[in-house]
């Protein structure tokens, strides 16, 4: 069944269901879009465009979240908590007269039982060190041990430093495995030093 959603585009920013994502609210248009939707169901549809640049092109899927915590100031921008729900895959965008794009979509039924096999967790947990120490993180590795496979591999997904496409990638990977695989090749080819320089290469 198709809902519609109306859509915030902001490259280089994914949300996974069952997780947040806290926004600043500045622009006009996206102050309407919250506005909109705390008089209906809450709902803000994050998605990447395929470009950033104004009226670009969407990326087939993205996340619905629905609002938490939100703090409206006084000159009109907010500041809130976006608590992830549900994938969704665009059917199509929709003619609209309001100041925010909006969209025919159809949600994407997730698999809440999807776990990782131990040799994929060591194997995760491992290049996560490694890429966390040539990136000079300091991570809470008791903490990251007591996280449900799920939580991390999606958390990780979420907040990693890549590329918008590599984001999007991780997002549409089909299952809870695929995504940690792929995460592991991410980090492992982001990680790689160039040289005697820091910088990060892809080649």
């Amino acid at each position: 069944m198709s809902t519609r959603l109306s859509i915030f585009p902001l490259p280089g920013v994914i949300l996974f269901p069952g997780l947040q994502l806290p926004l600043h609210i500045f622009e006009p248009r996206y102050r309407a879009l919250v506005g909109d939707a705390l008089v209906r169901d809450r709902r803000i549809a994050m998605i990447q465009p395929q470009r950033p640049v104004e009226g670009a092109p969407l990326y087939s899927i993205g996340c619905v979240g629905r609002i938490g915590e939100i703090e409206a100031m006084d000159d009109g921008r907010y500041n809130l908590v976006l608590e992830g729900q549900a994938r969704f895959r665009i059917i199509r965008e929709l003619d609209v007269t309001t100041a925010f794009r909006q969209v025919e979509a159809e949600l994407i039924e997730e698999d809440e039982d999807a776990v990782l096999s131990a040799v994929e967790r060591a194997g995760f947990e491992r290049e996560a060190r490694r890429f966390a120490d040539n990136q000079g993180y300091s991570v809470d590795w008791a903490s990251v041990e007591r996280l449900d496979d799920e939580t991390l591999i999606n958390g990780v997904a979420q907040i990693a430093p890549f590329d918008p496409a590599s984001k999007q990638a991780l997002l549409e990977a089909p299952d809870l495995p695929a995504r940690c695989e792929l995460l592991i090749q991410l980090m492992y080819f982001y990680g790689r030093r160039d040289g005697d320089d820091d910088r990060v290469t892809l080649q």
